[in-house]
């Protein structure tokens, strides 16, 4: 055959579109005695490519570019130009420094990132032995083409899609296609890349490479694959809110300006200070802190963060959907249930099946009878087993002729309906066992028979039902998670009512939805097919794809999602999940393509991680709602003065000092004892607007109050010099003293601040009360002690007692704050 007549690499065929193996050998052009020749391997591999998934990459360049691009960037670069403009060249150094440190900082993250598809190569990176020119030799997997002959043993990783030509094999693709058990498989039967050979030998035939395999189509999923970043949208919105309370301010300030006749030359030292005060320059960097700082936290509790921003992402997460296999589940068969028939007893059924296995085989039936018989104490050395005949699926069961003293057994297990043969049961029994087949079938149970003989017919000793067991804690896990508003959905490749019987005994619910259904249904009604999803309790005959797409449908439906999961089939959907959590026993795929990984048995880590971010969201909210608070008062009190006087109160250096010593302060603010709430936290920016807007204008009056007693006074006028310190001091007092109200929902005296904030916020004050004292020649004159304790005890008692009592009353109204809490909430 021509190597350019070869079909193209497709996905699986649809049911009835299989080709016969004779039919897939003439149209691969290979030979199964011989396999392919050199020749024609290397044109095929010029032709499909290697056994290997393409890995996507961007240019260095882009990544660091990316950075200087954005509504901030944009407006910090803005404030570069102006201040080259007015010849302010150290504003512009200490902006463009703040830029660049914010690069950097994004960048270095993302280099931390986990590489899904480097950890998918070490997968692929097995040897495969392979027939070519008419002999056996091993080669690297990613050489193999399709039309290759290859032999597979007990142990093998399946190198790529395969199809088998002859001999039987059980086969584990839990880690694929979420199945829980053993799938057996014989001639014609397809083998998918990435599953695990457990038991038997084939012969097969190589029918899909790299890409074009279902794992390498996962993979491709995992490069698609991309979380929203809802923390992108919230400083978005944020800076268009300062930008518009800014810029309104400054059409104000110009309207003025025309009326008065004054060059808008003149106006641009002012638009300076108010752009320096409006960007939350500071914001990428205490974001990134308080990331860090949660993260090392879960650390301790055996959570490991890969993607910083899945902290903040668990505190607004309310859907979290949970792989059965693996993940709710052992992802090991346990027997379940014992039912004796005739004379024979419970312990007699489990014993007589472990004589029937073999520990060595590692079969999951076989040592799920061992170890109940050896938990039970039931084992007896002094039962030898002198023949042993592992399961075919040929026969579909397993048998062994065990000695016990005098008495000689030949025992079997397997298929009910081959046991049942075996012993000559009549059709009225064989029926009654059936029947209670089908019951323990639709309650998810997979069931064998145990029989015995000694000498004789054989007996049936009884039916025992196994099951992959829940983990101990998932249960729990589920109920802290409810109890915490967040809807637990459960997926599986298994069976409607394998599905149901597990969500309804773990406490998730038995409203699961079949995703075959669901598809359908978004094909011709998108809207109510999503409502579906929305109420179910999990969904059931689920593929990677679909778990990907499920994700997806969620996040569309506004849903801020989390997914756990253990395998290959997981690894899209954790990656495409604002919160992709890998468990302890997860593989490199799914742990790469996760942004938490789970690094200790048990599940109890995903309740820290929610609660631990719902911490690290108050820090984060406290910061954003100090911001516009701090952003009115500047703005508004510099134009104020500027419009009534038409002098600037402050300087644009004066304005970076205070955004240094006050936004770069709050970044401490990451390290705060804090609650944790009871319910998903939302971004409401425009509700936290109204509440600053409140609470800013009110610190603006005091502001100006504040100022209006200085003149009093000391007789302070704007043309003497001296008015700049004291405005400096004014704001920056207040700065300060206005932590202690907003980082509390309740009175301020609720929670101490952390040790660090403290001495963070006592540093700001000790400093600016020295640059006030002393001064800075050219910048800040010298001002009396007596005014620098005037305005701090005037800011520290307002901010305390009227600020705090308004706080608490715009909190109640909007509805942001007053929730009930645990003591044991804060850290």
């Amino acid at each position: 055959m021509n190597e350019d007549d070869l079909p193209p690499q497709k996905p699986e065929p649809e049911v009835g579109e299989r080709k016969t193996m004779a039919d897939l050998i003439a149209s691969l052009g290979t030979d199964l005695r011989s396999g392919l020749t050199s020749a024609s391997a290397a044109d095929r591999l010029m032709r499909f490519g290697p056994n290997e998934v393409p890995e996507k990459k961007t240019h260095p360049f882009l990544l660091v570019a990316k950075k200087f691009w954005g509504l901030t960037a944009w407006m910090l670069e803005l404030i570069i130009v102006l201040s080259f403009i007015l010849r302010k060249y150290p504003d512009a150094g200490i902006v463009a420094a703040l830029l660049v440190m914010n690069a950097v900082i994004s960048v270095l993250e993302e280099k931390k990132a986990a590489g899904a598809v480097e950890a998918l190569k070490k997968e692929l990176s097995v040897n495969a032995r392979t027939l070519r020119d008419g002999a056996w030799t091993i080669i690297h997997a990613r050489e193999l083409v399709p039309g290759d002959v290859v032999r597979l043993r007990a142990g093998d990783i399946v190198p790529a899609d395969v199809e088998v030509a002859a001999g039987a094999l059980a086969v584990d693709q839990s880690a694929l296609t979420g199945e829980s058990l053993a799938v057996e498989k014989g001639a014609e039967d397809l083998l998918y890349s990435g599953s695990v050979i457990k038991r038997g030998e084939a012969t097969g035939v190589v029918l899909r490479t790299g890409a074009g395999t279902k794992f390498g189509r996962t993979v491709e999923l995992i490069q698609v694959a991309r979380p929203k970043l809802h923390m992108e949208e919230v400083v978005t919105k944020l800076v268009r809110w300062l930008l518009l309370i800014v810029g309104a301010l400054l059409a104000l300030t110009t309207a003025v300006s025309v009326a008065r006749d004054m060059a808008l030359l003149e106006i641009l030292p002012l638009m300076l200070v108010l752009l320096l005060s409006a960007i939350p320059v500071a914001l990428p960097v205490m974001y990134t802190v308080s990331m860090a700082v949660g993260a090392r936290e879960l650390a301790k509790r055996s959570v490991l963060v890969t993607r910083l921003s899945a902290t903040e992402d668990a505190a607004t997460m309310d859907v979290l959907c949970v792989d059965k296999t693996g993940t709710l589940t052992l992802n090991e068969l346990s027997i379940s249930q014992v039912i004796p028939v005739g004379p024979f007893t419970e312990r007699e059924a489990v014993l007589f099946g472990a004589m029937a296995s073999q520990e060595a085989n590692r079969d999951p039936l076989d040592l799920a009878f061992i170890r109940q018989a050896r938990e039970r104490g039931w084992l007896d050395p002094g039962d030898v087993q002198e023949s042993f005949t592992p399961f075919d699926p040929a026969t579909r069961k397993t048998e062994a002729v065990v000695r016990r003293g005098d008495h000689r057994f030949h025992i079997m297990k397997g298929a009910v309906s081959v046991i049942a043969g075996a012993c000559g049961l009549g059709p009225e029994d064989e029926q009654t066992l059936e029947l209670r087949v089908g019951d323990l079938s639709k309650r998810g149970y997979r069931t064998v028979a145990v029989a015995v003989a000694e000498g004789g017919k054989p007996a049936v000793v009884g039916l025992v039902a196994l099951s992959d067991s829940p983990r101990p804690d998932s249960k729990q896990l589920i109920e802290e998670l409810h109890a915490l508003g967040v809807s637990v959905k459960m997926l599986t490749g298994d069976a409607l009512p394998i599905a149901m019987e597990i969500a309804g005994a773990l406490g998730i619910g038995k409203d699961i939805s079949r995703v075959s259904d669901l598809k359908d249904l978004l094909k011709t009604d998108p809207t109510t097919a999503l409502r579906q999803m929305e109420k179910s309790d999990g969904f059931a005959e689920v593929y990677p794809e679909d778990k990907y797409m499920i994700v997806r449908s969620l996040q569309a439906a506004h849903h801020v999602v989390g997914m756990t999961g253990d395998g290959v089939n997981d690894a899209p959907a954790l990656k495409q999940a604002e919160v992709g959590i890998a468990v302890n026993n997860a593989t490199d795929v799914a742990k790469s393509a996760a942004s938490v990984v789970l690094t200790s048995e048990g599940l109890s880590g995903i309740v820290e991680l929610v609660k631990n971010g719902r911490k690290v969201y108050q820090r984060i909210n406290t910061w954003i709602l100090n911001k516009i608070m701090r952003t009115i008062l500047k703005s508004t009190f510099v134009v104020g003065v500027f419009l009534v006087t038409g002098d600037f109160v402050i300087s644009a250096f004066a304005m970076v000092l205070l955004l240094l010593m006050t936004d770069f302060m709050k970044i401490s603010l990451s390290t705060d004892r804090v609650q944790w709430s009871p319910s998903p936290d939302t971004w409401n920016i425009k509700a936290y607007v109204r509440v600053a807007a409140a609470l800013g204008t009110l610190m603006v009056l005091e502001s100006f109050a504040a100022l209006a007693l200085g003149q009093a006074f000391w007789r302070l006028r704007t043309s003497d010099p001296v008015i700049r310190t004291f405005s400096f001091e004014i704001l920056l007092f207040s700065a300060v003293t206005s932590i202690f109200v907003i980082r509390e929902r309740r009175r301020f005296w609720s929670s101490r601040p952390s040790r660090l904030l403290l001495t963070i916020m006592a540093l700001n004050v000790i400093a600016g009360g020295l640059i006030s004292t002393f001064g800075i020649p050219g910048l800040f004159p010298a001002l009396p002690v007596a005014m620098t304790l005037f305005l701090f005890g005037w800011n520290l008692a307002l901010s305390l007692i009227l600020n705090d009592y308004v706080k608490l009353l715009l909190l109640k109204r909007m509805k942001l704050g007053g929730q009930a809490h645990h003591k044991n909430c804060t850290n």
